[in-house]
């Protein structure tokens, strides 16, 4: 694993040397060799005293390295119009840099740094490379929400250390004193909350994915938002006793919310506002699902984290290829688009397929596996589910009919047939999502 973060550091300042596709082919290079390692992970692997890895890392480490190579792909505009180029890519690769390091921490304190330090990276991608003044505000609230909430979890983490006199994630396993109190119980779970975010600490998001460029919005989706849940799936392996006892109620909130937040979707008039509701609404599934503490819950969490991180990056490409060509992300301008981009048209399709969790996808079985621990917990919960199932596809079939049907609104019937690096961006996102259900009982065995 040292070779890859080597050639990451190494690569920081040929950004100032080198061509930018030249940076984005090798990323892609490292990415595809770090996907022939990752057949050899069985178990944990110790890199260091703090770093390793192990399956649950692995696939959240290869959506870290994926996902910044096709921000590259995406983010062509930018080398077009020569928008200090090096410093973008300068940003993006501190910014995996981080993520790559998060998810390799077994240390809590080196967890919780890494945690914190994607943030800045991610801040400056909005601040520098955003679209309106109200950039600012977006940024604004992206640091005080998540830095507000993680601020108990530093508190927490001391008082562990100060309990169990170490702070290594492989060694809580082994603590079977849980005299946590609920103050413990909150401080170690807001922070992943926030993060993921569960409803009602939310509104950070839409505001960041509006004001976000491409590249902003893609990281936002794909890889922030599951540090969330990869925080949650780690500290519950010592927080078992209390979540038994206290996590009925984040699970009420998260499917509820759920609800409400689908029915906000139905309401946008801005294409990149309602993905970004859309994300708020899968990561309430993912919560509600993790909740319980089986292992359906687990996997399908784990499986769906994964799947949503390609799709919702996807459906960010497509709101911003029709964008660069049409100047806006209304709904009331983005109309009839099978008139402008047919060709584009089977890619609409397709990736609003996988977000309503239609077969093949890897959605889909991730859904599955989450209505089956949900379910297990108490049959209440059937009532939330069958509205969440159903608005899931209402506000996915809305965005897909109203964007490709009806009549162009600047009244140009000329066809724009794309380019080929915008199908392969697309292609690379949707290939995986529907090519890993072959590989399924990887995310079943993970726990074993």
């Amino acid at each position: 694993m040292l070779k890859f973060i080597f050639f990451i550091f190494l690569l920081i300042p040929l950004c100032f040397c080198l061509n930018y596709w030249v940076i984005s082919s090798m990323l892609f290079f490292v990415s595809f060799l770090f996907l022939v390692e990752g057949f050899m992970v069985f178990s944990f692997c110790n890199m260091s005293m703090y770093f390793g890895y192990d399956v649950l890392s692995y696939g959240l480490i290869f959506l870290s390295f994926w996902i910044c190579c096709l921000m590259l792909l995406a983010s062509s505009s930018i080398y077009v119009n020569g928008n200090f180029v090096n410093f973008f890519l300068m940003m993006i690769l501190f910014l995996l840099l981080f993520l790559v390091f998060t998810f390799m921490s077994t240390n809590l304190f080196m967890f919780y740094l890494f945690f914190e330090s994607s943030l800045i990276p991610t801040f400056f991608l909005i601040l520098g490379w955003g679209y309106q003044p109200e950039r600012v505000q977006a940024g604004t609230y992206l640091l005080f929400y998540t830095l507000l909430a993680s601020l108990p979890l530093l508190v927490a983490i001391f008082n562990l250390y100060y309990s169990f006199n170490t702070l290594n994630l492989v060694m809580f396993l082994f603590i079977q004193d849980y005299s946590f109190g609920i103050y413990m119980y909150l401080a170690l779970l807001m922070a992943f909350l926030v993060k993921m975010p569960m409803f009602i600490f939310h509104l950070w998001l839409p505001k960041a994915h509006v004001e976000a460029p491409i590249s902003g919005s893609m990281i936002l989706a794909g890889v922030l938002l599951k540090l969330g849940g990869y925080g949650l799936l780690r500290v519950f392996s010592f927080l078992s006793y209390l979540g038994v006892k206290f996590n009925f109620v984040w699970m009420g909130v998260c499917l509820v919310g759920g609800v409400i937040v689908s029915l906000v979707c139905l309401c946008q008039v801005d294409l990149k506002s309602l993905i970004a509701y859309s994300s708020v609404a899968h990561m309430g599934i993912v919560l509600a699902g993790l909740m319980p503490m089986t292992y359906w819950g687990l996997s399908g969490s784990y499986m769906l984290m994964l799947a949503h991180g390609l799709c919702s990056s996807g459906l960010f490409c497509l709101a911003n290829i029709s964008y660069e060509r049409l100047g806006s992300r209304s709904f009331f301008i983005n109309k009839g688009l099978i008139n402008l981009m047919p060709s584009m048209c089977l890619w609409w399709f397709l990736l609003s397929s996988c977000n309503m969790a239609a077969p093949p996808s890897m959605n889909l079985l991730g859904e599955i596996s989450l209505l089956n621990s949900i379910l297990s917990w108490s049959w209440v919960t059937m009532i939330s589910i069958i509205f969440l199932s159903f608005f899931s596809a209402a506000y996915t079939l809305y965005m897909y009919s109203y964007t490709q049907h009806g009549i162009l609104f600047s009244s140009l019937y000329s066809c724009n047939s794309g380019v080929n690096r915008e199908y392969l961006l697309l292609l690379l996102h949707w290939f995986p999502l529907n090519y890993i259900i072959l590989k399924i009982d990887l995310f079943f065995n993970w726990l074993c």
